[in-house]
């Protein structure tokens, strides 16, 4: 690249441009990606970093996302903005020598959309805008060719209708299938001249039909319309949902990137396509992709015709594979990451249209970030900013056992093999309908979406489906690189199954399913079976283990587990837990065999009663704690001693009211019927009007003290046969709930002297510790008194955030949470009262507050304090970078999340040494 330094006045004349070309915004910016992305967008950024540095680009301008910020806040067109914008295009009218609206020679334009983050298909496109009754003549003249211009306006009347127009996109379509099937022929291309024409008139008399206004003719009026749809896009519905999906900000808006067009469709030296530099689902090192001859770009992404591979262009145009192969590899070792890649290629010479960071699977994303790592194209600390840490959950997901689908194939069980578009197993039941997809993923039902393709408007179904499979479309269309970004299973391009959307039903060969009935789909194999196939774990790579054994080099955070059980245990620990942050005993009393002696011990009348049945549960929790140190192996573990109210464990009072009424409308009476009226009895004088802030943790332990010390002997007589087996044992007992000092001092006091006996006794010593979870905004507020007598704090973060705001999270997310997440209506305007769910992402501004004050106050107290979050929030990414930067010591989640913290808390070392600078 050039030299891009400018002097002040450059800049100040400079500082007011709304609308940039390619050729000049990599100089105005000074090379500087990140602010060209923020003001140019992703797409736009690319298109002026390649013009710069030689690539041929065909010319064309960028609209400023500000543009986008300032139509959004008037909804109407700044002011002045499409003047600066035709002073525009008469500059890249001199460049090609053509002219917009010219019947000599039009120059068409392709109006496109391009945010500072990929949002794949969410926003609008329009191709061929400047074409009319006029200048499709002419372009027919110029190229020597009718069908190529017919074929051209008829996309560009579809295309504008349905983005600019808001005219149902299936409405061109249907009419599109009725002239094919009118003249025989199977795709678009066997479409003549003389079916061209009466299609361009069916489709122009649809327009009038649906508007009342003819096609427009006026190229102005067509620029100005092409650019409000696409800044009307930014706020469409898919787009809005993909953003909330993804985090984007709302406000950031889209750049408008207008294009000289050129043409793939014009003969058959002509082409387009879409590659990567690698593979987006493996993340091997080969070029990867797809293109159509004779063909438009949307005929590619779209999935209407089912594309040849890359590789076989080096047979049917060897000259332009190779200059594309060695243009592809300057874009990746220039932008040092894999490129998605968009060309055209135009009676033999390759034009290159956009070039992006390339959406990839999980495992491709571990790979490529490895891979580079050891090629030296970036350095580990860069690796490991790579990978998204959510994204290391799908690599953890089950695949299909192999004896399980070799028995099924034998069994005639395999439908038909499609493209393996996106790798992964799912099961589900057939549904064609994104709405229905999901309204029964909604109600916890496992769906695939089968669609003859997708398109943007099926987002809302294609998230919450297990897998999509396509009849139509390539590894490059929409459904692909959808679902590859999601880690979603997909099989696309099988043209084996005649998709009847209408019907509901599929057919393949001889069969025909319907909707609702179960199939399996493998997307790493492109197969599709009919009926569930069994599952096997998930074996992990070997980068996968070098990335994370390189976050462990970088982060501070230790992470440790949510684990109640020995298989818990064991699978934390093979996920690199270090240490169980949380060990809710509560857990252990829901088993089949221990629920009537915990209920027998609720039922208990008096104490001696209780402690009776307790001695039943010792042993079995003891038990379970030798099993849990064993796996441990002398890294720490947090037993958190019984939280709920105990109701918790008795039946529904509703339930058992109207076992009642059916007892005695049957006539039933003596013992039964006395034990079930004693039940009843019990359950009413446990019923508490809010059980969240009633009647437990240490509050049950204070005026029930013989259940939390039937706890503690059980932990330290396990601790005393693990230690004399030869294992070194570290329980940390936690205090569930403090909200006052006085309750953790008498309950450390009942409950130490319970294990100095035991240590007394065995004459065994065990390190151990005693903790509190910080759940109350008042244990946050004395967290200086409360350090006194806790040697750790663990921050409850699900109840902590409960009393933050007054919710009651299932009330809450059921009713509430919801609506101010998509925004309520504040005087006719749709105001968001909440940007994240505050169950899921940490609540910074409150929680967090508080959060920080019990570190500052505890460690003040006690410099020693081991301090950590064991709520769900240990578990996301963006609470583990707050976290960090608190100076807690660890975080705790579910065994399947020990990857994804690892990775984020390495990620959070990072930028908090990057903001140090």
């Amino acid at each position: 690249m050039a030299d891009v330094k400018r002097s002040g006045l450059e800049k100040t004349m400079l500082a007011t441009k709304r609308v940039l070309f390619f050729s000049e915004a990599y100089k105005y910016f000074e090379g500087d990606r990140s602010k060209m992305k923020e003001s140019l967008g992703g797409k736009g950024a690319g298109l002026a970093e390649m013009t710069a540095s030689g690539v041929n680009v065909p010319p064309g301008l960028t609209i400023l996302t500000s543009c986008c910020r300032e139509y959004q806040s008037n909804s109407k067109m700044p002011s002045g903005l499409m003047e600066e914008i035709y002073q525009g295009i008469k500059t890249i009218e001199s460049t090609v020598n053509k002219n917009l609206g010219d019947v000599d020679s039009p120059l068409l334009l392709s109006v496109r959309s391009g945010a500072k983050f990929s949002m794949p298909g969410m926003m609008d496109t329009v191709l061929n805008l400047g074409l009319n009754d006029q200048t499709v003549e002419s372009l027919a003249k110029l190229a020597n060719n009718d069908r190529f211009a017919l074929d051209s306006y008829r996309r560009f009347i579809q295309m504008y209708g349905n983005v600019v127009l808001e005219i149902s996109k299936d409405k061109f379509e249907a009419l599109l299938q009725a002239r094919k099937k009118a003249v025989g022929a199977t795709s678009d291309l066997q479409l003549k001249t003389a079916d061209l024409k009466p299609l361009v008139n069916e489709f122009k008399v649809l327009v009038k039909q649906q508007t009342g206004s003819d096609f427009p003719q006026d190229v102005h009026e067509q620029l100005q319309g092409a650019i409000e749809a696409v800044f009307k896009s930014w706020n469409n519905n898919r787009a809005v949902y993909y953003r909330n999906l993804n985090k984007i900000d709302h406000n950031l808006g889209t750049a408008v990137n207008i294009q000289a067009m050129v043409f793939g469709n014009l003969d058959d030296q002509s082409a387009t396509g879409v590659c990567f530099t690698r593979n987006p689902s493996s993340g091997e090192k080969i070029i990867y992709g797809e293109y159509l001859v004779n063909a438009q770009g949307e005929d590619v992404v779209a999935g209407v015709r089912t594309p040849k591979k890359i590789i076989e262009m080096e047979n049917e145009m060897p000259a332009v594979y190779k200059e594309l192969v060695t243009t592809i590899e300057r874009l990746e070792k220039y932008y040092k990451d894999t490129q998605d890649i968009e060309f055209t290629i135009e009676r033999g010479r390759l034009f290159l249209l956009q070039t992006r960071t390339g959406k990839r699977t999980a495992a491709a994303a571990v790979k490529i970030a490895v891979d580079m790592a050891n090629e030296g194209t970036i350095d580990k600390h860069e690796a490991i900013r790579r990978v998204e840490p959510i994204q290391l959950n799908q690599l953890l997901l089950p695949s299909f056992d192999l004896t399980e689908k070799t028995k099924a194939i034998k069994e005639g069980k395999l439908l038909a093999t499609g493209l393996n578009a996106s790798p992964g197993a799912a099961i589900g039941k057939i549904v064609f309908d994104p709405n229905e997809s999901e309204l029964l993923a909604s109600k916890n039902e496992k769906v695939i979406l089968v669609r003859v393709e997708t398109c943007p408007d099926d987002i809302h179904g294609i998230v919450p489906a297990k897998g999509v499979v396509t009849s139509r479309g390539g590894m490059t269309s929409h459904a692909a690189v959808v679902a590859r970004g999601m880690g979603k299973p997909c099989v696309a391009g099988c043209e084996a199954l005649k998709i009847d959307l209408e019907k509901e039903e599929l057919v393949v060969g001889s069969q025909t399913l319907h909707k609702g009935d179960l199939i399996s789909i493998d997307g790493s194999t492109g197969e599709i079976f009919k009926g569930a196939i069994g599952t096997h774990e998930p074996k992990l790579s070997a980068e996968f283990k070098t990335i994370l054994q390189w976050a462990d080099d970088i982060k501070r955070l230790g992470v440790m587990a949510n684990a109640d059980t020995p298989a818990d245990a064991k699978t934390a620990r093979e996920f690199g837990a270090q240490g169980i942050g949380l060990c809710r005993t509560e857990h252990m009393f829901m088993a089949q065999d221990r629920l009537p002696v915990m209920q027998e011990m609720i039922m208990a009348n008096t104490t001696e009663e209780r402690k009776i049945a307790l001695q039943k549960l010792l042993p079995m929790q003891c038990e379970d704690f030798k099993a849990i140190f064993r796996v441990m192996n002398g890294l720490p573990v947090t037993i958190r001693l019984l939280d709920p109210p105990l109701h918790e464990f008795l039946p529904k009072i509703e339930t058992i009211i109207e076992e009642l009424a059916t007892m005695r409308a049957k006539g039933v009476t003596g013992k039964q019927l006395a034990e079930k009226e004693l039940l009843y009895k019990k359950v009413n004088e446990l019923k508490e009007a809010n059980p969240m802030m009633g009647l437990r943790g240490c509050r049950l332990g204070l005026i029930n003290p013989e259940i939390n010390k039937m706890q503690v002997e059980a932990i330290f007589e396990a601790a005393v046969v693990v230690k004399k087996e030869g294992i070194d044992v570290k329980p940390e007992i936690m205090i569930p709930l403090v909200g006052h000092v006085n309750e953790l001092a008498a309950a450390r006091a009942q409950l130490e002297q319970v294990a100095r006996q035991i240590m007394s006794q065995s004459k065994v010593d065990i390190e151990y510790k005693f903790g509190t979870m910080i759940e109350v905004p008042r244990a946050c507020l004395t967290a200086d008194e409360i350090a006194q007598y806790a040697e750790f704090f663990s921050f409850g973060t699900n109840d902590l955030t409960q009393m933050t705001f007054g919710f009651s999270r299932d009330d809450a997310e059921g009713r509430i949470l919801q609506r101010y997440l998509d925004g309520v209506d504040v005087n006719g305007t749709k105001t968001k009262i909440l940007i994240a769910n505050p169950f899921e992402t940490l609540d910074r501004a409150g929680v967090g507050k508080l959060m920080k004050m019990a570190v500052e106050y505890g460690l003040q107290t006690r410099p020693d304090l081991k301090i950590g979050i064991c709520g769900e929030h240990g578990g996301d990414p963006l609470s583990i970078q707050f976290a960090d930067q608190i100076g807690l010591d660890y975080v705790s989640c579910s065994p399947f999340r020990i990857p994804l913290a690892r990775l984020a808390a390495a990620q959070a070392q990072l930028e908090m040494q990057e903001s140090d600078k």
